[in-house]
């Protein structure tokens, strides 16, 4: 469906749900994190789900998500708010500034970012009329949106601002001197759609019968926006994971309906947006000394039983996990809901989660663990992916020829599919077109304890790093896409409660 399509959905949701009456709600819409491969800890359970290093018992992303926007209904008139559950917006406004969500058609919030920022998120190309820069809240109105454009497509269509003062920029370490101007846009992050224009949409929806492909929110409806708005963009396919038929006509129709919709933009001087949708994004905002960490006051260890032993420096994220005397973790990591054994080494940059390991070993640095329980019959098993922090699941190719573009944990996949005694066939990817990557891949052992299945997945990894054999062709294999597929979200659930009942226990005897 796309986050678009599950949009248009969970409004046909509601209507069947409420008939008439849902004219007058306000609705607070999350998509709760697609299939999250670029931080596939999030995959089975949904980016929205993502604990925080944050609260005592431990708050997730839902939760943040809700006391940021808590303000905003009592100035919102009925409609739609649309956000992602990766994404994380801190503003300051003056006393009397208030945001208000009450005009017609599309308004949206818009973040002071650098043009590197621009390219990978929408950017508004303000009316110079109704915008000036100055203080922290500004209403204007979009002239034009651009999806992902790159530098010159910002310049040429007058999206680039200069800012003298360059307030928190959205990434970090950009602003150069304080005082000195800098080129900035302004980036998208969470719009509304007034109930009048949700019902157009619903209606578009009703009248479509199937989704015959995948629709974006961000890009195939804002798009469409604004008195500068063409349908050129119906037909640039560049930004789009799974190019399906009828995609271009489905926006086509898009843009003749949405075309003349005003976009309002709510401009937020003072504002930064964060993104934690990727590994590398992940780390650095839990354990390093980035902003969001020092403004949410992030800690290093969240609701957990760490040993005293081991004090933990600020580089650390231990999240709802339990970690035994005797283990060494080392900086920049981050572990969630997992039990850590005595004679367990984590190297530094890596991420552990849903796991439990007991035995001695050396998990490397820059690793990427997670344990998944998945029923394929009747009987709960697990499977542990296992990847390098930096691989990339999102890459495919078409050709088996090809697959030696493919890298795990530093290794070409030919490489390492000889060690592990598998043979580079059709048969070894799970997708039933030709997209052939570490995502299609069946090379996951399934084990019937969450422990071997960690051991299995660990002993892959260490056959790579040392170019020595470890057979696996004598094991059931799935590809993490089958994971998601045959999870078992409820044994999933039944772990991380484990654990929680465990640190609430501790507590108590440490207390009395």
């Amino acid at each position: 469906l796309g986050n678009g399509g599950s949009t248009l959905h969970a409004l046909r949701c509601l209507e069947e749900q409420y008939g008439d009456q849902w004219t007058s709600f306000t609705v607070l819409l999350i998509h709760s994190g697609g299939y999250s491969q670029r931080l596939p800890n999030a995959s089975a359970l949904g980016k929205i789900f993502t604990a925080l290093p944050l609260g005592d018992p431990v708050y997730q992303m839902l939760e943040l998500k809700l006391a940021m926007y808590i303000d905003l209904p009592r100035n919102m008139k009925p409609g739609v708010l649309i956000t992602c559950s990766d994404d994380i917006e801190l503003y300051s406004t003056g006393v009397t500034e208030t945001i208000s969500f009450d005009k017609p058609g599309f308004t949206a919030l818009a973040h002071p970012s650098d043009l590197a920022v621009g390219t990978t998120h929408g950017v508004f190309v303000l009316e110079p009329s109704s915008f000036s820069g100055k203080g922290g809240l500004e209403y204007g109105s979009c002239y034009r949106f651009l999806h992902k454009p790159d530098v010159e497509t910002m310049q040429q269509s007058g999206a680039v601002r200069v800012r003298g003062d360059c307030p928190q920029l959205s990434s970090p370490g950009n602003c150069g001197d304080s005082g000195v101007a800098s080129a900035c846009v302004y980036t998208d992050s969470v719009f509304y759609i007034d109930h009048s224009t949700a019902k157009q949409l619903l209606q578009f929806y009703k009248q479509m019968g199937t989704l015959c492909c995948e629709i974006d929110a961000y890009g195939d409806f804002l798009q469409a926006l604004g008195p500068g708005a063409t349908p050129d963009y119906t037909k640039n396919t560049s930004n789009v994971s799974k190019e399906d038929s009828g995609l271009v006509a489905v926006r086509q129709q898009l843009y003749s309906l949405l075309q003349g919709t005003p976009l309002n933009v709510i401009v937020l001087n003072n504002s930064q947006f964060y993104h934690i949708g990727t590994t590398q994004e992940y780390l650095f905002h839990f354990t390093a000394e980035s902003k969001l960490r020092f403004e949410l006051d992030l800690q290093p260890v969240a609701f957990s039983i760490f040993p005293d032993t081991a004090r933990p420096s600020g580089q650390l994220s231990i999240v709802q996990s339990i970690l035994e005397p005797g283990c060494a973790i080392g900086p920049g990591c981050v572990i969630e809901y997992s039990r850590i054994g005595p004679g367990v080494s984590v190297g530094k940059g890596s991420i552990v989660s849903g796991s439990c390991i007991s035995c001695s070993v050396d998990i490397p640095s820059s690793c990427f663990l997670s344990a998944v329980s998945v029923k394929i019959t009747d009987r709960v098993e697990y499977v542990t992916m296992v990847f390098g922090v930096g691989d990339d699941l999102k890459k495919r190719v078409k050709l088996l020829s090809d697959i030696h573009c493919l890298q795990f944990f530093g290794a070409s996949l030919p490489e390492c599919l000889d060690l592990w005694s598998l043979e580079a066939s059709e048969q070894l990817f799970s997708s039933e077109d030709t997209c052939l990557g570490l995502w299609t891949a069946r090379i996951f052992p399934v084990c019937s304890t969450l422990s071997e299945s960690i051991s299995l997945s660990l002993n892959m990894l260490n056959s790579v790093q040392h170019k020595t054999p470890f057979k696996l062709s004598d094991f059931q294999l799935l590809s993490v896409e089958e994971m998601l597929t045959y999870k078992d979200v409820e044994d999933m659930l039944k772990f991380r409660k484990q654990i929680y009942d465990e640190i609430c226990l501790q507590r108590q005897k440490e207390m009395s």
